[in-house]
């Protein structure tokens, strides 16, 4: 803007008015940050002969996690506002604050960090937790989801002693665990929300696109069976084929539409792979879902469950009714399969609350005040089904 209209705007009453308007939102939003970065706390949790599925035992597993807000108690001690928030493969509790922070944690948002005590660990292998590349390497015990799964509910349970979760949520790996929380916890948590997952063992597509990174890794003459001193590179030449994936074809088309802007965003994805990712720590967060199917135990799930989706996620086959069947053993479940009509993400929407934090917000409300088991499987709005939406465009910042 011209620094004379300038001058003229803020000196009409109008411009003064609206200039007010605007300090006062962004004195707001800041507030709200700082009133965020308060009430975080960030530590690590140590558990002692950690025994994994495959029978290794680690002397200790290092669980790193953040928090934000406090728990409360009800008249009996029972905690009544803790929710745990899950990350997908490849991330961490920082991608999570990413991800939701903005949209979710302020004041009167669905996760108000003044009321909601959060939970987000970085899971086994990711992040500041325990994994391969602390030094262990290729010696590092072969977890998998259940073990992630396992050590989440020890440092819920034990390191900060919380005996009850309002909602488990999480996203891609974390939804999947949401599915396994709800089986092998079932009295714990009065809600569930897995995001971007399916309850079924990977196969068709997301076994491939997984199979051909792993593969990519095995095969790259520097990774020298996992025991390399310096990080093989050759293998990052995959990992395009991972960001790809789990965006939409309409947005890479559109941000791509030329070979000079897709060998610039190819080369990108590969710099950005480099800094990100450990090859040991990849390989073994991919083959950590190698026994993953919560189906035979989905009966067990007593809370309420919202199973969100995408239709133009490109590694879950929503079309395919798996949810659906998954959905109708379950009391008090149901799935929502989003069809964004607006600028989409694919898999990726689930990194954008803003397109499907109303669902968040209706499940919240639905769940009862008092919170006994008892109330909350009788509650008579929680029916099963299946929802399929489009949505009118996003309001993407």
């Amino acid at each position: 803007m011209d620094r004379f209209v300038a001058m003229r705007w803020r000196s009409c009453p109008i411009g003064k008015l609206l200039s007010v308007v605007l300090l006062l939102c962004a004195f707001g939003v800041s507030t709200s940050i700082r009133a965020q970065e308060s009430a975080r706390k960030e530590s690590d949790f140590v558990v002692h002969d950690f025994r994994f599925q495959t029978g290794e035992v680690l002397p200790e597993l290092r669980l790193h996690y953040v928090t934000f807000g406090n728990p409360k108690r009800d008249a009996a001690g029972r905690v009544t506002n803790a929710v745990l928030l899950l990350h997908g493969v490849g991330g961490n509790s920082r991608r999570i604050i990413d991800y939701f922070a903005s949209q979710l944690f302020g004041e009167g948002q669905a996760l108000d960090t003044s009321k909601y005590y959060l939970i987000l660990p970085d899971a086994i292998g990711h992040g500041g937790s325990s994994k391969p590349s602390d030094g262990l390497r290729s010696r590092f015990p072969r977890y998998d989801y259940t073990d992630m799964v396992e050590a989440q509910h020890r440092l819920v349970a034990e390191g900060l002693g919380i005996d009850h979760l309002r909602l488990v949520m999480g996203v891609s790996m974390g939804g999947m665990h949401t599915w396994i929380w709800g089986t092998k916890y079932p009295e714990m948590m009065d809600a569930l929300m897995p995001i971007a997952s399916m309850p079924t063992r990977v196969a068709g597509m997301y076994y491939i696109w997984r199979r051909v990174i792993a593969e990519a890794i095995r095969n790259d003459p520097d990774w020298n069976g996992g025991s390399y001193e310096k990080p093989p590179t050759r293998w990052l030449s995959s990992l395009p084929l991972f960001f790809a994936m789990v965006d939409s074809r309409a947005r890479l088309q559109s941000i791509a539409p030329t070979q000079a802007k897709s060998k610039a965003l190819y080369d990108g994805m590969v710099d950005r792979g480099r800094k990100l990712y450990d090859a040991n720590d990849f390989l073994y967060a991919l083959d950590a879902a190698r026994d993953y199917d919560p189906a035979p135990e989905l009966g067990k799930i007593k809370a309420k469950l919202l199973a969100l989706n995408f239709t133009d996620d490109l590694i879950n086959a929503t079309e395919t009714g798996i949810v659906e069947a998954a959905v109708a053993k379950i009391p008090n479940a149901r799935s929502v399969v989003m069809a964004p009509s607006g600028e989409s993400f694919g898999h990726s929407n689930l990194g954008h609350p803003e397109i499907w934090k109303n669902h968040l917000v209706e499940l919240l409300k639905s769940l009862p005040q008092a919170m006994p088991r008892e109330a909350q499987n009788r509650d008579p709005g929680a029916g099963s089904g299946t929802v399929r939406i489009a949505t009118a465009s996003p309001d993407l910042r």
